[in-house]
């Protein structure tokens, strides 16, 4: 059918209706069962040359793995009927293997066990994971220093639970943002060599098959893949993915936080920024004028998904003995799919924050809202070396009830208070009372943030 359209999909990650609405081609590649499939053959293979460079299969069997362990040759029927009897797929792919590499097909899988195997495959996967989302990443950090230099110094309402506190810049809240992917490029970094780790220890962990040469051939096999030998098997120690996955949930909830604070600004109460314009993107089919943050939502809907999939990594870390019992399946749940959202939820923002309209105009107007409250800090600020803080913060406390109440400029009530003529003059007032000039270091703040980090 067209598209490759089965009706056979169930989840948002592999639908013909949502799958590039919550992730992308690219990372599915990466985690599709035949990816994993190779993977596995791939570290079989691997294992194979490593074991002849130590001497302990003949160098004539790694050559003929090497040369017909082919995964596209694989009766994927069977292999899936097996799967479901053994309950893991390694044992069935060895079968196939065996009988497919001839002579050397009897030293397919020697030594190892069928943990070693998957968790060396997903380690593979993981890096390439790893790969797109600091592509991704980058490219989001450049998108927003953009923004947050463009808007470095266009004044909007900062708002503290909902209400207007002080002025800020919209390249400030932008800079905001940067800073916590900053540091997430950071992480990238420095989580791959705790990550990046094969494993290969045999059925307790122990190498004891190999004798003497477990751990020479357990590094020559990690050498084989360009991944880090571990100093003690981790086959019942998950620190390592369920890092990856946190890592990815602290990714997604910086990117959730964005889309909440772009549907909000979005609120046509506010409308302060919009998302790109395209022809029928978020549109209502029964409400013409719809314009809804699908983007934003997305990447909150994203987040709050590989938030409960972190969570399911931390719990599966509590493992019985020398192998688990159940805890390790969680994982092939939560890490293919942690890892196609985040990628989908980077793409959605860098999408949206590469396109975004931003109303520096509305922001503005809003800003003035509250004829001038929103400063009264300023005000404060600025008669206290006069009166005191205490008393100056009483006497500008008194004038917002007033303006407030009587619908008035903040300016025009304090040009009426004795104690501040006394010390100020309206043009004076109008200074304090102006927005624009009570920003702070937030400017400075985007520049420090842009200096910080190469970019």
């Amino acid at each position: 059918m067209a598209l490759g359209f089965s009706g056979t999909s169930c989840t948002v990650l592999d639908s013909i209706l949502y799958r590039d609405a919550f992730g992308t081609p690219e990372i599915r590649a990466v985690f599709s069962d035949r990816a994993l499939i190779d993977r596995y053959v791939e570290v079989e293979v691997a294992l194979a040359r490593a074991e002849a460079k130590c001497g302990v299969i003949p160098q004539a069997a790694a050559e003929e793995i090497a040369a017909k362990a082919d995964s596209a040759r694989l009766d994927f029927d069977i292999l899936r009927h097996e799967t479901e009897i053994v309950g893991y797929p390694i044992l069935p792919l060895v079968h196939q293997l065996s009988k497919m590499c001839g002579a050397g097909g009897r030293y397919v899988h020697w030594g190892a066990t069928t943990q070693d195997i998957m968790d060396t495959a997903v380690v593979l996967q993981v890096r390439a994971g790893l790969d797109i989302v600091a592509a991704d990443v980058a490219e989001l950090r450049r998108i927003l220093a953009a923004l947050a230099l463009r808007y470095r110094d266009t004044p909007m309402a900062g708002r503290t639970h909902l209400q207007h506190a002080l002025p800020i810049t919209f390249g400030y809240k932008v800079g905001v943002w940067l800073a916590m992917f900053d540091r997430h490029a950071e992480r990238l970094e420095q989580v791959r060599p705790r990550v990046l780790v094969g494993e290969f220890a045999g059925a307790a962990g122990t190498l004891a098959s190999l004798g003497d040469r477990g751990l020479d051939v357990q590094d020559a096999l990690m050498a084989e893949l360009g991944l880090g030998s571990p100093a003690a098997t981790w086959h019942v120690a998950r620190d390592g993915f369920a890092e990856a996955v946190n890592l990815l949930a602290l990714i997604t909830g910086s990117l959730g936080k964005i889309g909440y604070d772009v549907m909000m600004l979005m609120a046509n109460e506010l409308g302060e920024v919009y998302e790109p314009f395209v022809t029928g993107r978020g549109a209502s089919s029964t409400m013409p004028q719809k314009r809804n943050p699908i983007s934003s939502e997305l990447m909150l809907a994203s987040a709050k998904a590989v938030r409960q999939q972190a969570g399911l990594m931390v719990d599966a870390m509590v493992q019985d003995f020398e192998r688990a019992t159940g805890p390790w399946h969680a994982e092939w749940i939560a890490i293919p799919e942690s890892f196609v959202l985040t990628a989908g939820a980077l793409n959605q923002a860098r999408f949206m924050l590469g396109g975004l309209i931003v109303d520096a105009a509305r922001m503005r107007s809003n800003l003035d809202i509250t004829n001038g409250l929103i400063v009264s800090e300023a005000v404060m600020m600025g008669l206290a070396p006069h009166t005191g803080r205490q008393e100056a913060h009483d006497i500008v406390y008194a004038a917002c009830r007033v303006a407030a109440e009587e619908k008035r400029s903040l300016a025009d009530v304090l040009a009426t208070v004795p104690e501040v003529t006394a010390h100020f003059d309206r043009a004076a007032i109008d200074r304090l009372t102006d927005p624009a000039n009570y920003l702070g270091v937030a400017p400075q703040m985007v520049d420090r943030v842009l200096g910080r980090a190469e970019r």
